[in-house]
């Protein structure tokens, strides 16, 4: 098959994926677009929002539709980092056996992963980079395609542990999740309160999504493109020439290389998912917001005076 009519094929199964989805998630339709995004170009995705939005139930209708196999770690503080890698035991023959922990599936849901000391955090993180864990001195690799969705509960912050800016950088989408609307509710309370159980169906296989990755990632992008990308994140670099006042003002530290990588991976999906050949300017601005959001890291000045990430980077288009 052409790359041509690999995305038109993209396009056709990428409709069918929303239609599906929908049958169990009313409305969150930015939200569910962006983590399909960060899943075809391959990137992992921290989903912020308050408890009950329905994050658990999102994750694992996308694995079912994806037809890839998921799990689910709820993070506590004494959760060790054994309890999701996995560890060794002895069998009855006194021979050594590794028992694969949770982190050993597709899709990933990292529930609250600010709730969990460093040292856990580490283990999922480096899973996340490498792909693959060390265990006893062995390494195993984990099965492509490989996904972390780590959720973090913005209220409630007494004895959380924050994730590290350098560790944050893994993730290439912050997703703000947000109240559903009044007629939204409404929708949600029918659906949720009767004994009607909605099934999805897989259509997609592993092999499949790790092709169209394989395909985003062939997919060309014109010089001017990557070159606003990259000028877009050194704008959010306070001590850069080229930053503005505003990120003078209210930023402490802009964003690093791997925004710029990000930035144009997310632009060749969302340029392929909307049928276009190759990524323009305003791809690189339509996924801008939330591979920038956790990057930015503002001063006391910002937060005294009110200012969001998003205005600051809606300065920078």
């Amino acid at each position: 098959m052409s790359d041509v009519s690999a995305v038109k094929e993209l396009v056709k199964k990428y409709k069918d994926l929303r239609q599906e989805i929908a049958k169990v998630i009313v409305g969150q339709d930015d939200v569910v677009n962006q983590i399909l995004i960060a899943v075809f170009s391959g990137g992992h995705a921290l989903l912020i929002g308050v408890p009950g939005l329905a994050k658990t139930l999102m994750v694992n209708t996308i694995a079912q539709v994806l037809g890839l196999d998921f799990k689910r770690i709820q993070f506590t503080p004494d959760l060790m980092p054994s309890d999701i890698l996995g560890s060794e035991i002895l069998d009855e023959d006194r021979h050594f056996k590794f028992i694969k922990g949770p982190i050993f599936a597709n899709i990933i849901l990292a529930d609250e992963i600010n709730r969990t000391p460093p040292k856990t955090q580490a283990a999922l993180l480096e899973a996340m980079q490498e792909r693959a864990v060390t265990i006893a001195g062995h390494h195993y690799k984990l099965d492509l395609p490989y996904f972390v969705l780590a959720t973090q509960n913005p209220i409630e912050q007494e004895g959380t542990y924050p994730l590290p800016e350098a560790q944050l950088d893994r993730f290439m989408f912050a997703v703000n999740l947000s109240y559903p609307s009044f007629k939204e509710e409404v929708e949600v309370v029918k659906a949720t309160t009767t004994d009607k159980k909605v099934e999805v169906n897989a259509l997609f296989s592993a092999e499949e999504i790790i092709n169209f990755q394989q395909l985003i990632r062939r997919i060309p992008v014109a010089d001017n493109v990557i070159e606003y990308a990259v000028a877009m994140v050194g704008k959010t670099r306070p001590n850069s020439e080229v930053a503005t006042d505003l990120i003078k003002n209210y930023v402490d530290w802009g964003a690093g290389p791997r925004a710029s990588q990000n930035l144009i991976l997310a632009a060749k999906t969302h340029a392929a998912i909307n049928g276009k050949f190759s990524p323009d300017i305003e791809n690189v601005q339509a996924v801008a917001t939330s591979i920038l959001r956790h990057r930015i890291i503002k001063n006391y000045k910002a937060e005294a005076e009110g200012i969001s990430e998003e205005q600051i980077i809606k300065s920078l288009f």
